[in-house]
């Protein structure tokens, strides 16, 4: 019996930094129309618990989450699946996080044509504060094939089409 075809490999581990400036705080929290003043107003977050401005939690899960279909599409097709994401600690502006994924488990699922796959991860601060943890199903399936450019042509067997 051939082995089935496996795509990732199991302990794997990725990472990438994000820096978070106040600009890039205060911009993604409008975007994702998250008014809270302690993503936006520096002397009301100043007098807040955390005293200055913080990340709306959608920043760095957003980029924690995303982390996923940037790594695995660089050689094949990934779809995620299933978030489970916990903040752990607030993210300040000024800080540098760094997310940081492993894959735990990884079968392949014939009725997917891929392979399912389990990480847990990490995000921390500068200071080794764990700010994020998260675990994570995806599937990741073989890489299409590019599309034919446009204006190229392609031999069919009984002809030739250009596309």
């Amino acid at each position: 019996m051939n082995a089935p075809p496996r795509i990732v490999t199991i302990g794997e581990n990725f990472s990438a930094t994000l820096a978070l400036s106040v600009d890039s705080v205060k911009t993604f929290a409008t975007l994702v129309n998250d008014l809270n003043p302690l993503h936006h107003d520096e002397a009301y977050a100043a007098q807040s618990r955390f005293g200055g401005l913080i990340a709306s939690g959608t920043q760095p899960t957003a980029h924690f989450m995303a982390l996923l279909a940037t790594h695995f599409s660089t050689y094949a097709q990934p779809l995620g699946l299933e978030f489970d994401i916990k903040l752990k600690k607030a993210a300040h502006a000024g800080d540098t996080l760094v997310m940081t994924w492993r894959v735990r488990d990884a079968y392949w699922k014939p009725s997917l044509n891929g392979d399912l796959t389990h990480l847990q991860g990490t995000v921390t601060n500068q200071r080794g504060e764990v700010a994020v943890v998260g675990a994570s199903t995806i599937l990741v399936m073989p890489k299409a094939e590019a599309p034919v450019a446009a204006g190229v042509s392609i031999s069919c067997g009984s002809g030739t089409a250009t596309s």
